[in-house]
């Protein structure tokens, strides 16, 4: 049986209780995890007093492991624990020279490894040892229908409110960068108005520079609901703001919508709850989407726009398209999915 995988919420629930690894391994494609746990290890365990004696943060390029393993054994001035901070550590040479360290890691010493941008390979030796005596964690991106149920337990641990329309629209617009999302996220909850708890489509727009009404989101429902007038729209106020609607993100959105909406023909169960469950949405309303456009789509036309969006996704990028701009192809496929 595979070992389950820890998650960020069980690691930051022991580090709050003051339960201690000598060594975590942070890797994966998604840096906000990543970045969330180093900074609470080097920020957190020491004094600001205790900090100029006993944390060393270092670069992988710029140290090797012998020189890791020295700073590991020294013992710590004036405090419980010494810790030292490895970013970049996927630029480290010869990690497989840590082993004999971790035989007897030193249990004063808080060793964090960040590898961002690609993972260890699990099929090392030096992996199992790692997780034997320490703590492996990959941080993996999140998927787009995943975004909004994010969204909205952010702004909840912050005691802000948000629909899930409006979390929805950011998600769609920002898109699956972390980091970036909860930038914006911030901003928006510095940009409430005193006394105000509650992130509105119109904040949004003056805040953050999406249009509640032309936006992805819109365009998207639009095209669920088979509105020719509103698609139109907004593909014209597409094609009129480039920059900040560009086309790419555009065709995500559609790609990852129509590809799952292919899926919910095959589920077993057509429920709300069983179409999320199939899909992995956070909650059934999300279901809902599909619910309409499986009504409004047979199954052939679906694979049919699917291939659409691919071949604009190719046009986008100059095959077959002598034209400077992307307003054609987006409107070629708007109209061959709504007919």
């Amino acid at each position: 049986m595979a070992k389950k995988e820890i998650t960020y919420e069980e690691i930051m629930r022991s580090l709050l209780s003051g339960e201690y690894k000598p060594i975590y391994y942070l890797m994966g494609e998604e840096s906000y995890y990543i970045d969330l746990i180093s900074e609470h290890l080097a920020n957190n365990i020491l004094s600001e007093i205790e900090k100029e004696f006993n944390l060393s943060v270092l670069y992988g390029a710029d140290i090797t492991v012998p020189q890791i393993i020295n700073l590991a054994k020294q013992y710590p001035m004036m405090s419980a624990y010494k810790v030292v901070v490895i970013k970049e550590a996927q630029n480290l040479r010869n990690l497989d020279e840590l082993s004999f360290y971790l035989q007897k890691p030193l249990s004063s010493s808080i060793l964090v490894f960040c590898h961002k941008h690609g993972v260890l390979d699990r099929r090392k030796k030096i992996y199992a040892e790692i997780e034997k005596c320490g703590l492996v964690f990959e941080s993996k991106k999140l998927k787009e229908t995943q975004l909004p149920g994010f969204i909205v337990s952010y702004l909840k641990q912050k005691q802000i409110d948000i629909d899930t329309t409006c979390a929805s629209l950011l998600a769609d617009s920002v898109g699956t960068d972390l980091s970036r999302l909860t930038g914006e996220l911030e901003k928006l909850i510095i940009t409430l108005p005193s006394g105000n708890r509650r992130i509105t489509a119109d904040h949004i727009e003056k805040n953050v520079g999406i249009s509640k009404e032309y936006n992805n989101f819109e365009l998207r429902n639009a095209l669920i609901e088979k509105d020719i007038l509103k698609a139109n729209r907004i593909i014209k106020y597409f094609e009129d703001n480039p920059k900040s609607n560009p086309i790419q993100m555009t065709l995500s959105l559609l790609f990852s919508f129509f590809s799952n909406l292919m899926l919910t023909y095959y589920a077993p169960d057509k429920s709300d709850q069983g179409i999320a469950q199939m899909l992995g949405l956070r909650s059934p309303w999300q279901s809902r989407d599909y619910m309409v456009a499986m009504k409004k789509y047979s199954g052939m036309k679906v694979m049919q726009i699917v291939g659409d969006i691919r071949y604009c996704d190719a046009r986008s990028k100059g095959v077959d398209n002598s034209s400077a701009g992307n307003g054609e192809p987006l409107k070629e496929l708007v109209y061959k999915i709504l007919h």
